[in-house]
């Protein structure tokens, strides 16, 4: 008996000490939950911070930057980036809306998803073949395809003819956004398959050590592809679900959302010289930006002042990393 009772301190200790390891891990959350106590003390904000309604706009409105960050974080822990999710965005949304007429809701939207994830996949492709940094790629790609936006668009914006298209935005299951339940359950099979795959391991592997992963037989080509499109589809996915909220889509939509993803993204652990990241880090950036956004509107706060504290704390953290790392982004791909 005395021997089980002095083990109970020994169990609780261990756990107190996996979940310090945990947050460790993942310091975006500790961010989170701060951020959950301040808006829920505030004068002005705690009266409504908390309310059903509030947490659950919170949620949907991290769905569209959710969606494409879950596909950036393997791209990033490639060590490689994609600044043309934005503009497949929009491109994705004004197909599936403005070719219902001719093709039928269904078949457009399923066009919107298959030029998002082309165009991703295309991305990669250039990127391995050529050598070429994929900044510069995605980079040429960005300005290039929301040029062929704004050429199919004609710059104007598209509005779903068929009533249904805008009542899956606006539906809901067991009370909760439906928007926000399709986020949720792609980070959870996101999250599965970048720890439990060997597609996930091989992931980490590419970031961390390209030619040990080259020399460990690892199809870096193929993978990179496998990673692009992955993110192309995600981004025109997010672009889908955005026009059902909204009924329409505009040639302007998913402006600068690739910095507001890459911010999530970094802030939730992902390092830019690649090899390490994580879904769940990932998530915490997300809803650590939206819940910002959302309090400081509550308190009536000028949204420039949420981009001023981002960057500041974007750039913190590189620093951060920086030093903890001691290495740049040659270093980790050399």
């Amino acid at each position: 008996m005395s021997g089980r009772v002095a083990s109970v301190p020994t169990a609780e200790r261990s756990r107190l000490n996996a979940w310090v390891r945990s947050l460790a891990r993942q310091p975006i959350w500790a961010f989170v939950i701060a951020e959950l106590l301040f808006f829920s003390l505030m004068p002005g904000t705690r009266e409504f911070f908390f309310s059903t309604g509030n947490l659950l706009n919170i949620l949907l409105q991290s769905t569209f930057i959710g969606i494409i960050a879950l596909g950036m974080t393997f791209v990033m822990i490639n060590a490689e980036i994609d600044l043309s999710v934005g503009a497949i965005m929009a491109l994705a949304a004004s197909l599936s809306v403005g070719l219902q007429s001719q093709l039928g809701m269904i078949p457009a939207a399923l066009l919107g998803l298959a030029v998002g994830a082309a165009l991703g996949g295309l991305n990669g492709l250039i990127t391995y073949k050529t050598g070429v940094d994929s900044f510069i790629v995605t980079l040429g790609a960005m300005l290039g395809i929301r040029g062929l936006v704004f050429v199919y668009t004609n710059q104007e914006s598209y509005f779903a003819l068929n009533f249904a298209y805008a009542d899956f935005g606006m539906s809901q299951i067991a009370g909760v956004p439906t928007l926000a339940v399709i986020f949720v359950a792609i980070a959870i099979v996101l999250h599965v398959v970048l720890t439990n795959t060997r597609h996930g391991r091989d992931t980490y592997a590419v970031g961390g050590n390209r030619d040990a992963a080259v020399n460990a037989g690892v199809r870096v080509g193929r993978h990179l592809l496998i990673n692009f499109t992955m993110l192309g589809a995600l981004a025109a996915l997010s672009g889908l679900l955005l026009s059902t909220q909204m009924g329409a889509s505009t040639p302007n939509m998913g402006t600068v959302y690739e910095l507001w993803v890459i911010t999530a993204v970094v802030l939730g652990g992902t390092k830019l010289t690649g090899g390490h990241g994580s879904i769940v880090g990932t998530v915490g950036g997300v809803l650590g930006i939206q819940i910002l956004r959302n309090g400081m509107n509550l308190m009536q706060v000028q949204a420039y002042w949420v981009l001023v504290i981002l960057g500041a704390m974007l750039i913190a953290v590189l620093i951060l990393d920086k030093r903890t790392t001691g290495a740049g982004r040659d270093g980790a791909r050399a």
